[in-house]
């Protein structure tokens, strides 16, 4: 079985319009609640592994994922195939994932990240909030197998969020 946790980076800032889009950095509360979700997470689940966009909100983002949930921040793999993506790519970078890790972190981008849990989840969410976490499972052995498989969400969870985040 694998299993997969969508990560939208935390809020960034917007407070300097000179800045790249792929540079925009975390603000206040994208540091706050990126801290607050990776604890939620740490709490339910054992990270083996994070990818993450080269772009710096998410790096950021995964970078206190990792602190949090003891992962090795050397470890963080970047994809460039994360950033200004579409299905296509990230499908590409699930089915490259190596198998000696069971569960991985992948720090992304909306709209695409939305549109990837939709269809490899069936989730349903109209748009991810900032900061938000779908857990995916696949009943597959290999990530291969698993990027041509449906899978099953077993985890939604974002920062404002009240009920519980499991759904299984």
């Amino acid at each position: 079985m694998k299993t997969i946790y969508l990560v939208r980076h935390a809020k960034s800032s917007w407070g300097v319009s000179s800045i790249a889009d792929i540079d925009r950095p975390l603000n206040e509360r994208g540091y706050t609640d990126a801290y607050e979700m990776a604890k939620r997470l740490q709490k339910k689940s054992i990270i083996a592994h994070i990818v993450s966009s080269p772009a710096t909100r998410a790096i950021s983002t995964a970078l206190i994922f990792a602190r949090v949930c003891n992962v090795d921040v050397k470890k963080i793999d970047i994809c460039d195939l994360l950033y200004e993506s579409d299905t296509k790519r990230y499908t590409s970078v699930l089915s490259a994932l190596s198998d000696e890790h069971s569960t991985v972190l992948l720090f992304g981008h909306n709209p695409i990240i939305t549109e990837f849990a939709n269809f490899f989840g069936g989730c349903g969410i109209e748009s991810m909030p900032t900061c938000g976490i779908v857990g995916i499972e696949f009943n597959e052995i290999s990530w291969k197998s698993a990027g041509s498989a449906k899978g099953k969400m077993v985890r939604y969870d974002f920062p404002k969020n009240t009920t519980l985040p499991f759904v299984k």
